[in-house]
């Protein structure tokens, strides 16, 4: 990995901004709290706990808008890796919600690999490296999502993540 893309993916990840949406104006703000509220019922089933679930779908949305990711394809992309599990374990050790693999954090991170399993670390991980995997392949998801599950050239995993970014998709009330 080049440098330069070391230390954008480091800084990236280490703002320490909590995950709170800032909006410009009241009918971003309605949109956002409608999403919210959408989002909740339909993630019920897999998150009973309304506070877990509140804060997941908060974190989710400040860190997909963070990297420039639709909040769906990232919600489309956790169903796929973890099935919404934040202490999810692959066979080959990737980890959380989003499935980072633990090299990341000696990468680009302070090399505690146990934060992997903490939701906004968690998220800001996944979301910064799918952005750069998007950006490595110009745009064309479905060589970054091949990317990032280490999948390239193989159409099952982008494939399933694509056709669940469409059931996170939110259509907002008229």
């Amino acid at each position: 990995m080049a440098d330069s893309v070391r230390l954008a993916l480091s800084k990236a990840i280490s703002d320490p901004r909590p995950p709170k949406p800032s909006f410009n104006n009241i009918d971003e703000r309605i949109r956002y709290l409608h999403w919210l509220g959408e989002m909740s019922v339909r993630l019920k089933r897999r998150i009973p706990d309304y506070q877990s679930r509140i804060e997941l779908l908060e974190t989710i949305w400040y860190e997909s808008k963070r990297a420039g990711l639709d909040p769906a394809l990232v919600m489309g992309l956790m169903q796929v890796e973890s099935a919404f599990r934040k202490y999810a374990t692959s066979v080959v050790g990737a980890r959380g919600y989003m499935q980072v693999m633990p090299f990341w954090s000696r990468v680009i991170g302070d090399g505690d690999a146990k934060k992997l399993f903490q939701m906004q670390t968690n998220l800001r991980y996944g979301c910064s490296i799918l952005r750069m995997y998007i950006d490595m392949e110009k745009g064309d998801l479905y060589l970054a999502l091949g990317r990032y599950n280490g999948s390239r050239g193989k159409p099952e995993y982008p494939n399933a993540v694509l056709a669940n970014w469409k059931n996170w998709e939110y259509v907002p009330p008229r």
